[in-house]
């Protein structure tokens, strides 16, 4: 009855506010008065309200009570008994049990035989769904011209600072609800809008996807309020829900956590199904919790997909030298971001739709960051430069097959661990699926030719749709041609499939 209560309630409230406020903020870049390139974003329907010019006062004003409200609401419910909940079993990945692939060495002569053209029927194709919807506040966070002292931190090597109350504080006296609801009734008072409008605009300015802007909001809190301690976990919970993302709150034997739902399934980690959801704990796995109801509405959960490398300070790897051995003019040099390292090694194994394989699409999908594209792409433009489409993608395969050295994921993590493009880049060894997301990557970006992975049980591999004619073992998908490139069937050119592979078993990966 409560919360039919509080629902009519909000209802009555969205039909009072104007538009704007309905649709979470999404007033006119006009009429809020922001300058889109400075941000990296459109920061009016970020919700970052800024000083109200541009619009009326009192819409200003409906604005700021519409999202009173909601968090007086919250507060409320936090304040109610939280429920108990038991974890469900981490979920593996389908393929954990299946045996590596072994990568095969063609020999010099096979390699200079002309190919013929052979169809590969592969029937199953994944279409990886990709939601590009960024979380956006419910209500615009209005700038307030209270006092304040800079907040200064660094995440991924960048020096970052976010306006904090001067004068205010807050504490949690422990986990209870009326404990957290006291300490998030002290964080909705407009002292601190300045700190929550600074961190959404560090998420465009930053480029930041969901998952790191999280990790930025971590460690700003830890700044703030002290590695570790329930009062960062409860500002970092904070600012992600005004931010707009789902979270929910948990006392895990009188330690608070966070809990965030995620539109994908995470691998290897435990979960708490809440509201037909999977939610997450960010800090620690733990079996039981008490969780609590209260959440906002239009929260959205967070997406793992990451269509912009963080931007980062910069401290670079001992430079790698990688040579083709067929094609020894294709020798670069190149320098990877250790500053980066963290946040790749942080990003969580998952899948998306319901597929394990949609997660090398989120992988392969992933941009080469920026510096280290700077100075790796001119190198391979130079050395392709004036050649085919057939003779650069040759070149690209057998610089990716031969200058990287292929080792087993179990050998050297102890279990599978793909890798972002960079990763692959920077450490020695590899295996078939890093080898293929750079290889796609590579293509993508240098030939400009579409690619997708190929599937097998154990082994993944690629192909490219010429716009040129090429002859070789090709697969028909979605009305292209795309001709077969292996990473790991060493020395062999492109339109060769590695010897024994099921295309039966086979699935075509769809990319960007």
């Amino acid at each position: 009855m409560r919360n039919y209560i509080i629902a009519t309630a909000v209802t009555a409230l969205l039909t009072a506010l104007p538009a704007a406020a309905q649709n979470g903020g999404g007033f006119s870049q006009q009429r809020g008065g922001v300058n889109q390139q400075q941000g990296g974003f459109n920061q009016s329907r970020s919700g970052v309200g800024g000083n109200s010019s541009g619009f009326s006062q009192n819409r200003a004003s409906n604005f700021s009570d519409y999202r009173q409200q909601l968090n007086a609401q919250y507060i409320s419910l936090t304040r109610e008994r939280w429920q108990n909940f038991d974890s469900y079993r981490a979920q593996t990945p389908p393929d954990r049990d299946e045996k590596p692939v072994a990568p095969i060495q063609m020999s010099e002569d096979d390699a200079k035989k002309e190919r013929q053209d052979r169809q590969v029927v592969i029937d199953a194709v994944v279409t990886p769904k990709r939601d590009n919807e960024r979380a956006q506040p419910v209500a615009p966070v209005q700038e307030t011209p209270d006092e304040t002292a800079l907040l200064e931190f660094k995440y991924l090597g960048n020096p970052l600072s976010v306006r904090r109350p001067k004068n205010a504080t807050f504490r949690l006296s422990g986990v209870s609800e009326n404990a957290v609801a006291d300490a998030w009734e002290v964080l909705c008072q407009k002292q601190w809008n300045n700190l929550v409008v600074d961190c959404i605009k560090l998420r465009g300015q930053k480029q930041l996807c969901d998952w790191a802007y999280l990790c930025m909001l971590r460690d700003m809190s830890a700044a703030l309020c002290g590695s570790g301690t329930n009062e960062a976990t409860l500002l970092m919970a904070f600012v992600y829900s005004q931010s707009g993302y789902k979270i929910r709150l948990g006392d895990a034997g009188g330690r608070l956590e966070m809990l965030y739902a995620t539109k994908h399934i995470i691998y290897n980690r435990s979960y708490f199904n809440f509201d037909g959801e999977q939610f997450y704990t960010f800090n620690k796995e733990v079996k039981q919790i008490r969780i609590n109801a209260a959440k906002y509405p239009k929260e959205q959960s967070l997406s793992l997909w990451v269509p912009q490398t963080p931007q980062s300070g910069w401290q670079s790897s001992t430079q790698r030298t990688l040579t083709s051995k067929r094609y020894p003019e294709m020798s670069v040099h190149v320098t990877c971001n250790k500053l980066l390292l963290p946040f790749y090694e942080s990003y969580p194994t998952s899948e998306v739709g319901g597929n394990f394989m949609t997660r090398w699409a989120m992988y392969a999908n992933t941009p080469i960051s920026d510096k280290t594209r700077t100075e790796l792409y001119p190198q391979l433009q130079q050395a392709l430069g004036g050649m085919s489409q057939q003779q650069q993608v040759e070149r690209l395969l057998n610089w990716v097959q031969t200058a990287f050295v292929y080792e087993y994921d179990d050998k050297v993590w102890g279990g599978d661990r793909a890798f972002f493009p960079d990763e692959t880049l920077y450490y020695p060894y590899c295996d078939c699926e890093d080898r293929s997301i750079l290889f796609t990557r590579l293509v993508r970006d240098i030939v400009g030719l579409k690619c997708i992975l190929v599937y097998y049980p154990g082994h993944l591999a690629s192909a490219v749709c010429f716009t040129d004619q090429v002859n070789g073992d090709y697969i028909q998908t979605g009305g292209r041609r795309y001709v077969v490139c292996d990473p790991t069937y060493i020395g062999a050119p492109v339109g060769s499939t590695m010897p024994k592979m099921d295309n039966a078993s086979a699935k075509v990966i769809q990319l960007d």
